[in-house]
């Protein structure tokens, strides 16, 4: 596969800001303005191997709401892929971690979420109206 530079960038960006997370428990990358971040492990679908992302994330109850926006674009992320296969993840909060199993939100969750998460953060307003793809909300629970 052949990388654009722009996607270049954006992978030493994202890997960048979890090393820099990873190392400082979250007092470096772990907020962006008002939202919060985690790293999200997962497991490589085809490597086996762990891959690492930072994440917005909110809160509902005691799980946490991921997106799977990829900005906008027509492919879903592979982290989100990846979860499809195996839903056993590993989630980083600041210095915490612990091991979580994911789930796509069902069409009541994500009708009651949705609204919410759009408004937290606009930026997924945008995103939507870039795709024709619905962008998954993803529950992680313990």
């Amino acid at each position: 596969m052949k990388w654009s530079p722009r996607a270049l960038l954006v992978r030493a960006f994202i890997a960048a800001h979890a090393r820099l997370y990873a190392l400082t428990d979250g007092r470096i990358g772990g907020r962006m303005g008002a939202l919060r971040i985690l790293l999200l492990t997962t497991t490589g679908r085809r490597s086996g191997r762990p891959r690492t992302v930072p994440l917005v994330y909110f809160e509902d109850g005691e799980r946490l709401v991921v997106i799977a926006s990829k900005g906008g674009d027509p492919k879903d992320p592979a982290w989100w892929v990846n979860l499809q296969k195996e839903p056993e993840a590993w989630v980083q909060i600041d210095g915490e971690k612990r091991r979580m199993r994911a789930r796509r939100a069902s069409v009541e969750e994500r009708a009651r979420l949705w609204p919410r998460i759009k408004h937290e953060n606009p930026a997924y307003a945008a995103y939507e109206k870039r795709t024709t793809r619905e962008i998954p909300v993803v529950l992680l629970a313990l």
